[in-house]
This record gives structure tokens, C-alpha cells and sequence, in this order.
């Protein structure tokens, strides 16, 4: 489809829903797989773009993949630390994860590697984990040498061995998880200086997602120590629920009111999304966890915000969204690198909220949204899969809303709009 339109809901909610595995752990599963020697099963991953181009790079790589899609399960077989081949081309799409992690571990192969994305790919800085890289003497550059994709590692005169370095995390966290994952494979280990707080959430949760698969690391302030000589265990692993996709249910009950259970989310997550759900609440809705899901209740009425949305960069277009109808002004803070996430989603934020009427002022770290009167009108969203599901839960309160393109979603959560549209039914 080219757009759909957001059916209103016509009653307070009272559903139960059920959302895909983590993205985020689901990748970072899959190439702790590859690296630990033997057979790991993966279970209740997401199938999306994004994890379907991890899947497509490690098998380009050498290593055997199985999808079994009806089952939700990946299979994979680990080398223990080895690149199978020694040359590959690796087209990762729009999957910023498998560039980046890709990156750093392909410094465990011997040969020569290149790694290309998409148009916006391209677009999208990777020089700092480049300069952390070189700093511990890889061989890693910018082919167009703009601090962009595509990337080449080359790795012909041999593996690398680790030490001390430091990286700039202010653009995305994710050049710190990539350089941890392999860290415990390299001879002399990492001891890592991070620089910015940016997103510390998924740093934690790689470094727990590595205990999980046998290694251990050690955090001390600013600095993280990974010791080498550390094997990745094969297992059998069950993915979480994703955070992010249970993020728009939950915005869903506290806009219109009324209850959600998510399945499987539960208190003790390693996933640093979770946070939004104390955001609903200091807006008024009530969230109560149980063993097996967490419940969300709300009234229909919402109170502003004033936060700092650095430690969950990937929730400001969910509450970006739900802001204009409170009763109070919402500022959001610290987040100046969403600039450069699928898009500039800063300036997309505010240019889509001032489409449907709100008072919006865009600041190049943030976002200040007044209670505004709304009107619908046809979303743009920019391929951006976190737009599209956001301003669609706008809709649910405002007749009449359109979201062009809504197949972006499928990066993430390729049956999105099925689930939203079947919340009036569900129970």
C-alpha cells in the first residue's frame, strides 16, 4: 500500500497484544552466534529487514544460517571466533546495527572486506568507531573517505589483537557495543574509554547479553575492560518481546484511555526502552507489571513532560506524537544525535506535528511541544519506520489521519498495522 488510513478507536481500550522479539537483542543474539563455536538456536526473534540483513551478511560471510520464519527460530552455526571466507561484499540496507557491528567484528577474519548500505546509509556518520578502530591498528576506512559508509576492513596482514583505545559514543552508542562483541575473541582484550553518555541503556545491554553467552567484561566509570582469551558459549536463546514496538501499544491506552497488557515484557528486561513506561506514568497513566506481561492503564488525559531522552533516543517519536494532546507543555532534551537515525528526525518531528496543527519548537537538540488544537492530514514518513508507527498512534485519536508509505515498518515490525487495527478486538 501506498497509505493507510488510522482508524479512530471508538471505545476506551481493553486489549491484550502480543509484539515481535527485540531488534536489538535479536542482532546482537546473531552475531554473538557466529562467534561462539557450535550450534546456537535462536527463538522468538524478530523477522524483519533489519534482522533479515544480519542473517544475509553472516551467510555472505561463510557462516550457515537457518530462518525458520513460522516458528520465529534462527539457527546458527558458530565458528568460534573465525570468518569463514576471506573476501565478501555485504549490502546491509538500512540496518545501522549490522553496519556497525559487522564493522568490528570482521577484524577477527583475515581478508579483505567491504560493507555498503542504502542511500541514507551512506548518508550516516560511522568516523568515530572508524578512529577507535585505527587507533587499535585496524585497517578500517571510509572508501569515499567522508567518515560514511560504505566501509572497507581489510584485514590481510592479520587479525587484530586488541588493547586501550577510546571512542566518541555521542553519535550513537552503538560504535561501543560493536567494538565490545569481539573484544573477548581478540588476544589482548579491549579496555575501552567511552566518551558521552549517549544511549548507556544498550551498552548495558550488550554487556549482560555477553555475560549471558559466557564472557565477562567490567565497567568503571567511563571505562569498560573486556579481558581476551574469552570463548562465546553456543546455546539455546530466547529473545525478550521488543521495548519499542510494546512503546506504541502502551502510548495507545495513555492517549485514549482505557487498558493494555503486553505479553512477555516483564520488570527485570535487559532493555533500556522499557524507561518510556515511567514517562506514561509521570504523564498519567498507571502501569502495573506481572510475571508474564505489564499492564498499562490510562485515562485519556495527559500531563507534559521536561526530559532528558538520551538514554532512549529511539521513544522520542513515540512521545513526540502523544505530547500536543496533553494539558502541558512536553520538552524533550539531549538528543541531538537522532539527526542522524533513519532520518533527521528532529527536523521530520516538528515539520509532521506543525502538518497536523501543533505549536512546535525545534532546537538542535530537542523539542519543545505545546497542548495544541490537531487536524489530520497525510503523514510523510521519510522511510522511517519509527515515524510512521508513532504519528499512527496519533491517529487513534484523530479521525482522519493518513500515513503515506506505511511499508517502512517492516525494518522493525512488518505487521505493525494489522495489530494496531485489531485493537478494538482485542481482549
Amino acid at each position: 500500500m501506498d497509505r493507510i488510513e488510522i482508524k479512530p478507536l471508538t471505545r476506551p481500550l481493553d486489549a491484550t497484544v502480543s509484539v515481535p522479539g527485540s531488534k536489538s537483542i535479536t542482532n546482537r543474539a546473531m552475531l554473538l552466534a557466529a562467534m561462539a563455536q557450535g550450534r546456537s538456536v535462536l527463538d522468538s526473534v524478530l523477522l524483519s529487514d533489519d534482522t533479515r540483513s544480519m542473517a544475509d551478511a553472516l551467510r555472505a560471510l561463510g557462516f550457515i544460517v537457518e530462518t525458520d520464519e513460522a516458528a520465529e527460530r534462527i539457527t546458527i552455526g558458530g565458528r568460534g571466533g573465525i570468518i569463514p571466507v576471506h573476501d565478501a561484499e555485504i549490502f546491509v540496507g538500512g540496518a545501522g546495527t549490522v553496519m556497525r557491528f559487522l564493522l568490528a567484528m570482521l577484524t577477527l577474519g583475515l581478508g579483505r572486506f567491504r560493507i555498503d548500505g542504502n542511500q541514507r546509509m551512506r548518508q550516516r556518520p560511522i568516523g568515530p568507531l572508524l578512529d577507535a578502530m585505527q587507533r587499535l591498528g585496524a585497517s578500517v576506512y571510509s572508501e569515499r573517505d567522508n567518515n560514511c559508509p560504505p566501509v572497507i576492513v581489510d584485514m590481510s596482514r592479520g587479525r587484530l589483537d586488541g588493547g586501550d583505545t577510546s571512542v566518541d559514543a555521542r553519535l550513537s552508542s552503538q560504535f561501543v557495543s560493536a567494538m565490545l562483541m569481539p573484544a573477548p575473541l581478540w588476544k589482548a582484550g579491549l579496555r575501552l574509554r567511552v566518551i558521552g553518555d549517549t544511549a548507556r541503556p544498550f551498552i548495558d545491554m550488550t554487556l549482560r547479553l555477553m555475560e549471558a553467552w559466557g564472557v565477562h567484561g567490567s565497567r568503571d566509570g567511563d571505562t569498560i575492560v573486556v579481558p581476551g582469551g574469552q570463548w562465546y558459549r553456543a546455546q539455546r536463546f530466547a529473545v525478550e518481546p521488543d521495548a519499542s514496538s510494546a512503546s506504541y501499544f502502551a502510548a495507545a491506552a495513555a492517549l485514549v484511555g482505557g487498558t493494555v497488557r503486553i505479553k512477555g515484557l516483564t520488570s527485570n528486561s535487559v532493555q533500556g526502552d522499557l524507561a518510556f513506561l515511567g514517562v506514561l506514568q509521570r504523564m498519567g497513566a498507571r502501569v502495573s507489571w506481572q510475571p508474564d506481561f505489564v499492564e498499562v492503564t490510562g485515562t485519556g488525559q495527559l500531563t507534559g513532560v521536561d526530559i532528558s531522552m538520551n538514554s532512549m533516543p529511539d521513544m522520542v517519536a513515540t512521545l513526540a506524537a502523544i505530547a500536543p494532546f496533553a494539558s502541558s507543555p512536553t520538552t524533550i532534551r539531549d538528543v541531538a544525535f537522532i539527526r542522524h537515525h533513519e532520518s533527521d528526525r528532529i527536523r521530520v518531528l516538528a515539520t509532521e506535528l506543525r502538518r497536523l496543527g501543533a505549536s512546535v519548537i525545534d532546537s538542535e537538540d530537542g523539542l519543545e511541544i505545546q497542548p495544541s488544537t490537531m487536524h489530520p492530514d497525510t503523514i510523510e514518513t521519510y522511510d522511517d519506520h519509527r515515524i510512521a508507527m508513532s504519528f499512527a498512534v496519533a491517529g487513534l485519536k484523530l479521525p482522519g489521519l493518513i500515513i503515506n508509505n506505511p511499508g517502512c515498518v517492516a525494518k522493525t515490525f512488518p505487521d505493525f498495522f494489522d495489530r494496531l487495527s485489531n485493537l478494538d478486538r482485542s481482549s
